[in-house]
């Protein structure tokens, strides 16, 4: 049973990957899970890229609760899925992306030039909508 362990452990390290590039349509289109990281206000200011899933990681004061964001962020992914991470320009989505592919184990693609990035390319966004 030990062997099993720490093979589940090799294989979790071995998918793990922190990848950082744009939001672009061929990657939209790929219908991979986004996960937007911001703060509810910019959520209601720009709306959110279209099928996003809002977990906000950092809020309006710059704190975070990881364990909170992970309980959250592992309701909507599987084990060694590939997703991505979205903020306003990018700087956050580093900020959280590199631990969690380097060193927690995820397969994490960071959004460069975050939601801003993806105003510009035309990517198609959704008003944000609360859940009650």
């Amino acid at each position: 049973m030990k062997w099993f362990f720490s093979l589940l452990l090799l294989t979790n390290v071995i998918i793990a990957d922190y990848t950082a590039k744009p939001l672009d349509k061929k990657l939209y289109d790929s219908k991979i899970k986004i996960i937007d990281i911001r703060t509810t206000g910019e959520w209601l200011k720009t709306g959110i890229v279209k099928g996003s899933i809002p977990i906000m990681f950092f809020d309006e004061r710059g704190n975070y609760n990881l364990e909170l964001f992970l309980d959250e962020l592992n309701k909507n992914i599987t084990p060694g899925e590939r997703f991505a991470l979205i903020c306003d320009t990018g700087s956050r989505t580093k900020v959280l992306g590199i631990p969690l592919g380097q060193e927690m184990g995820y397969n994490v693609i960071d959004l460069r030039g975050g939601i801003q990035y993806a105003i510009a390319k035309k990517i198609p966004l959704e008003a944000y909508k609360p859940k009650n």
